[in-house]
């Protein structure tokens, strides 16, 4: 028998990547007359439908969706940005009487949805473009030892090998003269306000990483392939050139890598991204309803009874 639900203002659901949470959204948002709004970093590009998992057309028949592939994957996009987004998307799905459906994996937006951004001043894109000239002639090695003289605290945050996180740094210390670290410390105003129900998934270790293997071959049928290619010869500073399976599938593109031996490596750095995710949002979201994944039915159920327990 389906659970008549009494209705939140928001419902937020976090998990990691392949746990189900775009199906459990879809079936949610129907049942509460909602809108699912993207909180997935990935999912704003508009060239990266199948990698990211970007809900279908079909689904985006079914419920109305925001906040997908609103930005080019050739450009920069940051939190600050996604957060003025969001804050405009509920604006308008309350202002229709529809609950917004937070959805997706990047820890960073529901952060900034429920705590709110440090007030660091906008970068002039002459100092962004600055900054990842400089990593590109330096190598990342050389890069975050420069980044370790001038800025230590984030230096020593940081590994050599992320390179948006080190241009980030580097230009912010480069515009303000304060490191990041010290911005990052000033709170900042919620965007999200009101009554909400919040759950984070926590799929069965041995189920997900087979879900991502299973989904990688998935996507790979639907033309993810293709997709890389059609990125050309994008910047790879830029976050799209770094999301899961591009940097592997283009290596394959350009010679340096069997494709067998690309999809492999591609799957194995997905699951060590979702284990990454799971351990954010167990020290993150002590206080969410903590749901656990796999069978679509018996996880919408456990959600719906949740939601109508809290209101």
């Amino acid at each position: 028998m389906e659970i008549a639900l009494n209705r939140p203002e928001a419902v937020l659901i976090a998990g990691p990547t392949a746990s189900g949470k775009s199906a459990l959204a879809l079936s949610l948002a129907e049942r509460l007359d909602g809108v699912i709004v993207n909180t997935d970093a990935l999912q704003v590009y508009r060239e990266l439908r199948v990698l990211s998992a970007r809900p279908s057309a079909a689904d985006e028949a079914r419920v109305a969706h925001a906040l997908y592939g609103i930005v080019s994957a050739h450009e920069p996009f940051s939190v600050a940005r996604w957060a003025q987004a969001a804050a405009e998307a509920i604006g308008i799905v309350r202002a229709r009487g529809q609950v917004p459906v937070f959805v997706g994996g990047t820890g960073l937006y529901f952060a900034a949805l429920l705590q709110g951004l440090s007030p660091i001043p906008e970068i002039h894109p002459t100092i962004r473009a600055e900054a990842r000239l400089k990593l590109a002639q330096m190598g990342n090695e050389r890069f975050h030892a420069l980044l370790l003289a001038r800025d230590p605290s984030m230096g020593q945050r940081l590994d050599a090998g992320d390179s948006q996180r080190l241009v980030r740094a580097w230009e912010v210390i480069e515009a303000t003269g304060q490191s990041l670290d010290e911005w990052q410390k000033l709170k900042g105003t919620p965007v999200l306000t009101g009554a909400m129900a919040r759950f984070v998934l926590k799929p069965n270790r041995d189920w997900l990483k087979a879900q991502i293997g299973r989904r990688f071959e998935q996507m790979m049928a639907q033309g993810a392939l293709d997709e890389v290619r059609a990125l050309g010869a994008i910047d790879e500073t830029l976050p799209a050139a770094r999301a899961l399976g591009v940097p592997q599938l283009r290596a394959h593109l350009r010679g340096e890598m069997q494709l067998e031996a690309a999809i492999d490596r591609a799957v194995t750095e997905t699951r060590q991204y979702a284990k990454r995710q799971m351990t954010w949002f167990r020290n993150q979201m002590q206080d969410w309803v903590v749901v656990e994944a796999g069978n679509p039915g018996t996880l919408l159920d456990a959600v719906a009874g949740e939601i109508s327990r809290e209101a």
